[in-house]
């Protein structure tokens, strides 16, 4: 258990990292290539205003550029632009002297696949361009960001490369002071259960002797409600006691447990058989399906708790009349219990997800009068956990229940 708690906490920490670190990269990323577009856009329509050229201030003979930019953007720019006919979609004029890496012809075919977007912006290749219709031409830009997409590129490469590595080392860092975090949970784990076997051997003494006092007393003066009652609850938490011990003893010795291949069919039927005269003797209907000759590496003796803890479960909290369903099969690799049963009262999806929990019973079936304490499930489901198995509990339907087991096949 605890060795789980660690590991989800690890995942859980790098989980939550790893979302983290995406909404910043992706965050970085995306308004540094807004800053490119924008920067872009900026340039193209200050050169679609002034047909295709930087604006100059005449009398002093230099660029007359808006105060956010830069005069060296006019030297660095590299840009051609091509005018076309709306009619015949020809070219009328070609510029390309501010550009080397495009020739008249290339031009002309960026510009007819500009139209063809049929978008005033967007790139065709690494050429960012902008169109402007007028009465019987269009002006179609195109300016070259190459090197700042490329740029752009380098920084996204590397911002995930830096994340990943970061990523890593926070792994590790996790893992090995995961075992310090989880220490004072598995210290009052480990002392909760020490303190269970404790006590519960402590409190089996006084049990036996209050049960052992209560048959003498009735020996002596008859059976009387008194006396019933003492024994009745003597009984209720010697099991209760009992059953708590054996979960403890269980978890401590899960790595230690005796694994060995039996036929699990016989200890299914076994089980099956005794259960079938409570059965009719309450008035339900009890079926039992089991596919011969199966196998499975376990403790023979843990599986057959397994199994009377829930036809046991299942008959108590069944309706007069109702029903129960155990089925045996193998699926794949695996070996499918299944063990069904009609309930007196709908179950909530808040029951399910909690059907397992020690001293957890559902409101309906605290009154019910069944006489369950709610730990029975939590000792089936240490059980199947101890052979790596699964189990679950779902509701086919408002009036069912029904528990899964899924062990591997030996």
């Amino acid at each position: 258990m605890i060795r789980k708690l660690q590991i989800r906490f690890i995942v859980l920490s790098m989980s939550a990292l790893l979302f983290v670190l995406v909404i910043i990269i992706s965050g970085i990323n995306i308004a540094n290539y807004r800053i490119v577009l924008s920067n872009a856009d900026k340039i193209l329509e200050l050169l679609a205003d002034n047909n295709g050229d930087f604006p100059m201030d005449q009398e002093n003979l230099h660029f007359d550029l808006p105060e956010d930019m830069s005069p060296e953007v006019p030297y660095e720019s590299r840009y051609f632009y091509v005018t076309l006919n709306n009619e015949t979609v020809s070219a009328i004029q070609t510029e390309i002297n501010h550009i080397a890496s495009v020739d008249s012809l290339g031009a002309v075919n960026y510009a007819v696949t500009a139209i063809k977007n049929n978008r005033p912006t967007g790139f065709v290749s690494t050429y960012r361009y902008i169109l402007r219709k007028r009465a019987d031409t269009t002006l179609i830009i195109f300016l070259d960001c190459g090197r700042k997409l490329l740029s752009f590129e380098y920084f996204l490469f590397a911002s995930i490369i830096i994340s990943l590595a970061g990523y890593f080392l926070v792994f590790l860092i996790i893992a090995f002071f995961s075992n310090r975090i989880v220490r004072p949970i598995s210290e009052a784990y480990e002392k909760q259960k020490r303190f269970i076997t404790d006590a519960g051997h402590e409190i089996k003494t006084p049990l036996t002797i209050i049960t052992a006092d209560a048959d003498i007393i009735e020996m002596e003066h008859g059976e009387s409600e008194w006396v019933s009652d003492i024994k009745k609850q003597a009984k209720h938490l010697t099991d209760l006691t009992n059953d708590l011990i054996y979960l403890a003893r269980l978890e401590e010795s899960q790595k230690t447990m005796l694994m060995v291949v039996f036929p699990v069919s016989d200890v299914v039927e076994e089980a099956a058989l005794s259960f079938q005269s409570i059965a009719q003797t309450q008035g339900k209907k009890f079926e039992c399906v089991v596919f011969p000759m199966l196998s499975m590496c376990g403790n023979a003796k843990a599986v057959a708790q397994l199994i009377n803890i829930l036809l046991d479960n299942a008959l108590k909290y069944s309706p007069s009349g109702g029903s129960v369903f155990v089925r045996l099969e193998k699926l794949n690799k695996s070996i499918r219990l299944s063990v069904y049963n009609t309930v007196k009262e709908p179950l909530k999806k808040e029951d399910l997800s909690r059907l397992f929990e020690r001293f957890y019973r559902p409101d309906a079936s605290r009154n019910s009068g069944a006489g369950g304490y709610g730990i029975g499930l939590s000792v089936a489901q240490a059980i199947v956990f101890s052979h790596s198995g699964k189990i679950q509990a779902v509701a086919p339907d408002s009036k069912s229940l029904m528990i899964t087991v899924t062990f591997p096949a030996a």
